[in-house]
Parts: C-alpha cells; sequence; structure tokens
C-alpha cells in the first residue's frame, strides 16, 4: 500500500518548501543579516550557557585594552566588555521584540477601526496619531521617559506611545484599499457583520506591509533603547545593556574598547534588520518592483 501523509506532515512540508523558496528569493545582502539577527537571537537564549565570564564579575585588571585574554578588553571596574556585550543582547533584543510587538498590535487595532468604520472612529484615532507623529521621536520618548521614571519598563512604555502611531497609519491605508474590493463588498451583501468581514475578509490581507515595516524597525527600536539609556533614562548600571554601556565608554575617550562591543553589537542588529526587510519588501511587496 502507498503511505499517505498525515496532515501534520503535510503542513510541515509545506512550511518548509515555502522557507526555502523564501531563501531562494531573498538577495545576499538580506541573507547576511537574517544570519545575523539568527546569531542575537541565540545568544538571547543561550548565552548563560557559553563559557565565558560573569558580566557582573571583576576578571582582570582596570580597563585593561584587548587582549588574548580579554578580547575587548576590560571596563573601568575591571569587567570583561565581551562578555557584557554578549549577554546585553538578553536586555536589548527582548526590549526591541516586546516594544515592536506592542506598537504592531495596538498601531494596527487603532488603524483598522479607522479605516474600516470610518466617522468619528476614523477622526479620533487620526487626530490621536496625528497629535503623536507632531513630535520628534526621540524627544518624546525622551519626555515620556523623565515623566514615568528611569527604568527599562518605563523606557519601553514610551517607545510604544512613539511608534503605534507609524502602524495606525499603515493598517489604516491598507483597510481603506482593501474594504473596496470586491470580495468585501461581496461577504457584506452576503449577510456578514462587520466584524466578520474585519477580521476575516480586511485584515488577513492587510498583514505583509506592516510585518516588513516591523522588521526593518526592530533596529530602530533597539537603537532608541540603547539612546534612552545612554542618557540615563532606561536600563541602569550595573546592567549590561548596549546604552549604558556606550555611555560608561564615554565618559573614557580614550579607553575605545569600552564602548566598541555595544556600538557594533547596535550597528550590527540595525544593519541586518534593514537588509532584511528591504529583501523581503522586495519579495512580497509588487509595488516595489
Amino acid at each position: 500500500m502507498t503511505d499517505i501523509a498525515s496532515p501534520n506532515e503535510t503542513t510541515k512540508a509545506a512550511k518548509l518548501s515555502g522557507l526555502k523558496w523564501l531563501m531562494r528569493r531573498l538577495p545576499p545582502t538580506s541573507k547576511i543579516g537574517a544570519v545575523i539577527l539568527l546569531f542575537w537571537i541565540v545568544a538571547v537564549l543561550t548565552v548563560s550557557l557559553w563559557p565565558i565570564d560573569d558580566p557582573l564579575a571583576m576578571v582582570g585588571r582596570r580597563l585593561q585594552p584587548p587582549s588574548p585574554d580579554h578580547w575587548l578588553g576590560t571596563d573601568a571596574l575591571g569587567r570583561d566588555v565581551l562578555s557584557r556585550t554578549l549577554h546585553g543582547s538578553v536586555w536589548s533584543i527582548p526590549i526591541a521584540f516586546v516594544v515592536v510587538l506592542c506598537a504592531v498590535v495596538i498601531g494596527s487595532a487603532m488603524g483598522a477601526i479607522a479605516g474600516f468604520f470610518g466617522g468619528w472612529w476614523d477622526s479620533i484615532i487620526m487626530r490621536l496619531v496625528d497629535v503623536t507623529v507632531s513630535f520628534p521621536p526621540i524627544l518624546l520618548a525622551m519626555a515620556v521617559a523623565a515623566m514615568l521614571g528611569p527604568g527599562l519598563a518605563n523606557a519601553s512604555i514610551a517607545m510604544v506611545i512613539v511608534w503605534w502611531p507609524i502602524y495606525a497609519r499603515l493598517m489604516r491605508a491598507q483597510v481603506l484599499e482593501m474594504r473596496e474590493r470586491d470580495h468585501v463588498e461581496a461577504a457584506v451583501a452576503g449577510g456578514a457583520g462587520p466584524f466578520r468581514v474585519l477580521t476575516i475578509h480586511v485584515l488577513p490581507l492587510c498583514w505583509t506591509p506592516t510585518l516588513i515595516n516591523a522588521t526593518m524597525d526592530f533596529g530602530q527600536v533597539v537603537l532608541l533603547a540603547a539612546s534612552l539609556s545612554f542618557i540615563g533614562l532606561g536600563a541602569t548600571p550595573p546592567s549590561p545593556e548596549w546604552g549604558s554601556m556606550i555611555s560608561e565608554g564615554a565618559a573614557r575617550f580614550y579607553n575605545w574598547w569600552i564602548a566598541f562591543g555595544p556600538g557594533m553589537a547596535i550597528l550590527s542588529v540595525v544593519l541586518a534588520t534593514s537588509f532584511l526587510g528591504d529583501g523581503l519588501r522586495d519579495v512580497f511587496d509588487r509595488r516595489s518592483t
């Protein structure tokens, strides 16, 4: 008898083939970005198991330059900079993920309501968006974080307030376009309620630009979180967070290695997400071709 694949096996095979198709379509720079981002994700999940020094322990002489014993030197307290940089991903990467996720959920929900129902819903939500985006993002984040007080939780709230209007505008534009499609009008004519039409017939076709934008914004959120920590409104010492580490290094300009590690880490994440986002846009967004 011929073996018949189970539904689970069929689904796994479809996902695997889809992943292979995506990897073939992505340009080389996007593949490099995906590898870099994957490295940092693995670091977040497993860095505590790596055979490296404790990021909070004094393991060498103060302000020791890079050497075979400490590849990125030591800081003013004799802590290994490489270890602190790698452990800093445990702070910076999850925070950026939570901020982007919250901004996407809140902004997409508000934008979908505004675009689909229109009327006073649209007026209220979009006026709130206009007020929020009228401020420079970094200044608004600084003001909210300063009002709430230093700390990563308060900095995350400030960044969500800054970022959600971007996705509200993006989702509203997508919903306004999709609600005029023939299949949506057919669903309405068939008696489907507004909630069903929005969630079943409109939103599933609106997510691609949002997810591409979220990928590209991930690195920018990491950069903004580091900026808030740099000025003392995010993570505070002795936490091995990239922004606070750069702040420590800025006070010792000639000991360049203190800020070099976290600075390169932030740069790698920003470039990786930008490369990956560009590639995903080229693959999925037909208007970009």
